[in-house]
């Protein structure tokens, strides 16, 4: 689709936003939101023809991108036959989305409690596990999102909790894995997992076992910077779980559904937990939708004990429908395969030359199509390019970084002094070309703040 200009029609958009829309995260009188005109595959555009490649896949969501028509067709289609239905009856195109993923969830994770997005998977997983086990307790780790809803912001380990933190929502947080930034003076990956399970296991020990429902950990943190657990850490934290009697919940709200060159994050290391969430990629976020994949074991609590929640929008028709013809899409189109193969042939040394040649990246990790540049002042004392939770004149050389990305044609994702790259998990090698390129011009901006 090509763009068409209509600066008229973008001022109006943006008129009517400015009087009467409040955004999230958002001090309201210091953003100026882009009017879009449209989008289509990986590109979106303003009613100015500015078009941009969207290296953000929305909030890292769109991950068959904008507008696939058999997706599109999906819920057009659905609209016409039945657009709405209360969740407790049995309808096709909830009861589909259901065995579809089942199919995909790794081991008996084969029973779906669908949600209207991830916070409010989060919020039920959380409520699921208490139930289970009895207990109250639920540990988290720092440097991790779950959502914006109360119990699921408590349990997040970001600056986005600290204004909302109860206190009293029985949320414990402990530091996972991360060699980069190590909380444990950490030499080797192999030194940051042994020594993070030990700082867990004694968390453990000292908030008391049998006080603790359940470990939430995101299997790859995601908007906390893309911290691909170590090798043995997710087993280890199943083991512990396992001898102390807790449930191991798996965050997958970012990850899922072809983020990281799999299916679930969690096959990258053969983990099975006993509850997972789900959301954005389920249905690349064309109707909100998310959900909990929950185990034998925990579905067996309530087999004759009603469960003491749900949501009038449960496993919406619309939502569903979209899901379907995202997941059979995804299968027919190959796209899964298509992140893995071009995470790891063009996009994993494509952001190595970077860092090769802009001394503000500090580190490049990541996995499929799922990666973050961590951007540094030095290189040898690793102090970020700008300061932990910057606003103002201190976040300026990030901002420089993004207004330099966008005046090349990206928009970047970008978080604190980093910048992730998520394109739609179905971008094509000249695409993914195209945004490394844009992001080696930006870069230049960001090393001019470098020692």
């Amino acid at each position: 689709m090509t763009p068409q200009t209509d600066p008229r029609a973008g001022a109006a958009v943006k008129a009517a936003d400015r009087a009467h829309v409040f955004h999230s995260w958002s001090a309201q009188e210091l953003i100026d939101p882009l009017a879009v005109a449209g989008a289509e595959g990986s590109y979106f555009w303003d009613y100015d023809g500015n078009r941009y490649l969207d290296f953000t896949s929305g909030l890292v969501y769109t991950n068959v991108g904008y507008q696939h028509p058999k997706v599109v067709a999906a819920i057009q289609e659905q609209a016409a036959r039945l657009t709405t239905f209360a969740p407790a009856f049995a309808v096709e195109a909830r009861s589909e989305a259901a065995r579809l993923i089942a199919e995909r969830t790794p081991g008996d994770l084969d029973k779906i409690f669908f949600t209207n997005g991830g916070a409010d998977a989060v919020e039920h997983a959380v409520r699921m596990a208490r139930l289970h086990t009895g207990r109250p307790k639920v540990l988290s780790a720092y440097r991790s999102y779950h959502g914006g809803t109360q119990q699921a912001v408590n349990l997040t380990g970001d600056p986005r909790r600290w204004a909302n933190d109860s206190g009293t929502n029985g949320v414990v947080h402990f530091w996972a894995p991360f060699l980069y930034r190590s909380r444990f003076y950490a030499e080797t990956e192999e030194q940051e997992c042994a020594r993070a399970l030990e700082h867990l296991e004694t968390t453990i020990a000292f908030e008391g076992p049998g006080t603790i429902a359940a470990i939430l950990l995101e299997t790859v943190p995601g908007t906390a910077g893309i911290m691909v657990p170590p090798a043995g850490y997710l087993a280890g934290v199943r083991a512990l779980c396992d001898q102390y009697g807790i449930l191991l919940v798996l965050d997958e709200v970012m990850a899922g559904f072809g983020r990281t060159g799999t299916w679930f994050a969690a096959d990258l290391f053969d983990v099975v937990p006993d509850l997972m969430t789900f959301a954005k990629g389920v249905n690349s976020g064309y109707v909100p939708l998310g959900g909990v994949a929950i185990s034998g074991k925990v579905a067996e609590t309530f087999g004759k004990r009603p469960y003491p929640g749900g949501l009038t929008y449960s496993g919406h028709p619309l939502a569903c429908a979209a899901a379907v013809a995202t997941i059979n899409a995804m299968a027919e189109e190959g796209v899964v395969e298509n992140a893995a193969r071009l995470g790891a042939s063009v996009v994993a040394p494509g952001l190595a030359a970077l860092a090769e040649r802009h001394p503000s990246v500090g580190e490049v990790r990541g996995v499929g199509m799922f990666w973050a540049l961590e951007l540094v002042r030095d290189r040898e004392t690793r102090e970020p390019l700008v300061p932990y939770n910057a606003t103002g004149e201190a976040n300026a050389p990030m901002a420089a970084f993004a207004a330099a990305a966008k005046g090349h044609g990206l928009w970047p994702f970008v978080n604190m002094n980093r910048t992730h790259v998520v394109p739609p998990c179905n971008a094509s090698e000249a695409e993914l070309k195209e945004g490394l390129a844009a992001l080696d011009a930006a870069l230049s901006v960001a090393d001019e703040y470098t020692a």
